[in-house]
């Protein structure tokens, strides 16, 4: 009898551990720690190898109190998690599991996510983390049905995705949908495009729809002949979106925005074939960040990229771009760098770039313009002032192993930069929450 009470204690412990419910608490991981190179302090919010890794640099990173950052998480079933930036206490925030973005509210603390159900149907849902929060820390936790609620269903044949983005006025959510109800508001005459390079992607149509979510109801936005991927709303201007081609590499035009009515689709910024632009994050009202990639060598003799033996032989296993079949593009006979586009004048500027290697990668930058930042191949991470163009490495040795690249996010004052790291993974793999400040030196300039 004894024994049989002694199993079922250990099975229902590691129910709670693995399966755990909305509100579970974990012990702070937190530990700071130098960068080996630069000397910056690292303030790792989590150290375990327990698969986390933070949502797209395309959506807001910290809760709107600006006290938690949400975060993907597999210590529970792969179920969202928050941790405290001061305390380093998580918290887990979601129970059913989630598809595809976590979109941070800026406005309420609430977070919203959709979630595989029953038919095939998506759901889009509502947080209240307040509520979770304060539950969590007094030990009383309500029915999950407390937190949760479910904001609108997408039927099987919207073929909705969780690339979902939040409006500024945090009213409606906009979201891919599937080619069959894309098509079905294309223009008929309108070429429909084919897969474009190595990886077989950006066949059309794509398209966008919108989810009102006090009231459920759905809008068509746009329908475009390609594949359409990176939704991404501006959060200080409601009612605007910026999505990408998805070729998953260069595109034949990667950076596109349209209004939430539909009016106003035209490139974001009009490339040309030689240039490899990607990774485009709306960073203030006015300006989206983005990468034109230089990291491609030449062929002096040919003019051309090196080419590689087959057509989609890669030269990096870690690092994209490297097959041969993209075309001349990512190459550094034209100016390359990380790019930042004014939606309103569309003027272009680029604010810097690494004087070898991938250049850089993934960006952002402060809403309130002082700052700029981007990562590269080697998983380094390099901040710049916008005021006057000087650039420095803030932190390195982040491992081209890792299962993700660092992928580096402002906070909303601008101060922080959150990335995730697989500095500390034994596997080399397992990546980690992690915060870098923006010198105290530099924050102190005028």
């Amino acid at each position: 009898m004894k024994l049989k009470t002694s199993l079922n204690i250990l099975f229902l412990s590691f129910t709670i551990i693995t399966f755990g419910q909305i509100g579970t608490r974990f012990p702070s991981e937190k530990k700071i720690i130098k960068d080996p190179v630069t000397g910056v302090d690292l303030i790792f919010l989590t150290t375990k190898s327990a698969g986390d890794s933070k949502t797209y640099p395309t959506h807001p990173q910290w809760t709107a109190d600006g006290e938690w950052l949400i975060f993907r998480s597999k210590r529970a079933n792969d179920e969202a998690m928050a941790v405290n930036e001061k305390s380093g206490v998580i918290v887990q925030v979601t129970e059913g599991g989630y598809t595809g973005t976590l979109c941070m509210a800026q406005k309420s603390m609430k977070l919203y996510f959709m979630r595989k159900a029953e038919g095939d149907k998506m759901q889009i849902m509502e947080v209240n983390l307040e509520g979770i929060f304060k539950d969590s820390q007094a030990g009383k936790m309500r029915p999950v049905s407390a937190y949760e609620r479910v904001c609108g269903v997408a039927n099987p044949e919207m073929g909705a995705s969780g690339d979902m983005a939040l409006d500024a006025d945090e009213e409606k959510v906009y979201f891919r949908i599937g080619k069959e109800e894309a098509g079905r508001h294309l223009d008929p005459n309108i070429k429909i495009e084919k897969n474009f390079g190595p990886r077989n992607m950006g066949v059309g149509p794509g398209g966008i729809s919108s989810m009102n979510i006090k009231t459920g109801e759905f809008k068509h936005v746009i329908s475009v002949p390609f594949q359409v991927g990176h939704i991404q709303s501006n959060i200080w201007n409601p009612g605007e979106l910026v999505f990408c081609w998805e070729t998953g590499g260069k595109s034949p035009q990667r950076t596109w925005t349209v209004m939430a009515d539909g009016t106003g689709l035209r490139p974001l910024y009009p490339e040309s074939d030689f240039e490899w632009v990607t990774h485009e994050a709306v960073i203030s009202k006015d300006e989206v960040a983005m990468a034109i990639m230089g990291h491609r060598k030449i062929d002096i003799q040919k003019e051309a990229p090196v080419e590689v033996t087959g057509s989609t032989e890669i030269r990096n296993p870690q690092n994209p771009g490297q097959e041969s079949n993209w075309g001349n593009s990512g190459t550094r006979e034209k100016p390359t760098g990380l790019a930042i586009v004014n939606l309103r004048t569309h003027e272009m500027i680029i604010a810097g770039q690494t004087k070898s290697g991938s250049g850089l990668w993934h960006v952002h930058g402060s809403s309130d313009g002082r700052w700029a930042v981007g990562d590269d191949f080697s998983r380094s991470l390099y901040l710049i002032d916008r005021k006057t163009n000087e650039m420095i490495m803030l932190t390195t040795g982040h491992k081209d192993t890792a299962a993700d690249h660092i992928h580096p996010t402002f906070n909303r004052d601008g101060t922080k930069i959150q990335i995730q790291s697989a500095m500390l993974s034994a596997d080399n793999k397992t990546m980690n929450i992690c915060i870098v400040n923006v010198p105290k030196e530099w924050l102190k300039r005028k």
